[in-house]
């Protein structure tokens, strides 16, 4: 099984530091949850493993052996890393069954597609329908998807749940749960729905001020009210 690991990870905006001596790794098959609050530093960690052009790295990135920081957002990618944007990024005018072939890769089998469908039915019913005829959630789940049609081993994922009706939520983290076992992703899920990356992950990394504040498991953080209360009380609730 592959290892995402982040060493001694900082990033920064200019001038503007964002991120403190980062070290996380995340297992082919697991799903780890990054939790704090809004501006902590959970995007930006996401940012710098794809290597989003507007940050600045330093540190080490690397699955196994093989370094990633340096590398371009593509080939990132073909190292097998995907990403679930918190804006989504459908194209607007083509439709989602196009949307989701732009990133079927030759890494990827045949009938990718066929699987990803029933992976996450909320999109089987969208196929014709164009990017600009979607609801916020409906975007959700192709651009969660989109990000499973190229065989990736790690799919991060960026506060999916932002805007969603409840509904909706529900449904995709039904599919979500699914993805590890089905398709033997690990998903990095930066999140503030507690209750949603308590449902879903085996372990949580509390990220505060740029800094992984705690790591442990999600029973851990669940019995642990001072640590809830101190780094995830605004706007955080326990399932």
């Amino acid at each position: 099984m592959s290892i995402l690991r982040l060493s001694d990870v900082t990033a920064s905006y200019g001038l503007a530091k964002a991120l403190f001596g980062v070290s996380l790794t995340l297992e082919q098959g697991e799903t780890v949850g990054l939790l704090g609050r809004n501006g902590a530093g959970k995007t930006t960690l996401l940012k710098s493993v794809i290597a989003e052009p507007s940050v600045t790295v330093a540190g080490e990135i690397a699955i196994d052996d093989r370094a990633l920081r340096g590398l371009p957002t593509y080939r990132i990618s073909r190292h097998g890393v995907a990403w679930v944007p918190d804006d989504r990024r459908v194209f607007t005018a083509l439709s989602v069954r196009e949307n989701l072939e732009l990133a079927h890769t030759k890494n990827a089998p045949a009938d990718q597609l066929a699987k990803v469908v029933a992976s996450v039915p909320l999109v089987g019913r969208l196929l014709s329908r164009r990017g600009y005829e979607l609801s916020g959630g409906e975007q959700q789940a192709v651009s969660i998807a989109r990000a499973l049609m190229s065989a990736p081993r790690f799919v991060l994922m960026d506060e999916p749940t932002e805007g969603l009706a409840p509904l909706i939520v529900e449904q995709l983290q039904e599919s979500i749960a699914r993805l590890p076992s089905e398709f033997g992703v690990g998903i990095l899920l930066a999140e503030q729905n507690f209750a949603f990356v308590a449902a879903l992950a085996q372990r949580v990394a509390i990220v505060s001020t740029g800094r992984v504040a705690w790591t442990g498991s999600t029973s851990e953080l669940e019995n642990g009210s001072d640590l809830i209360d101190r780094y995830l009380s605004a706007g955080a609730s326990q399932p």
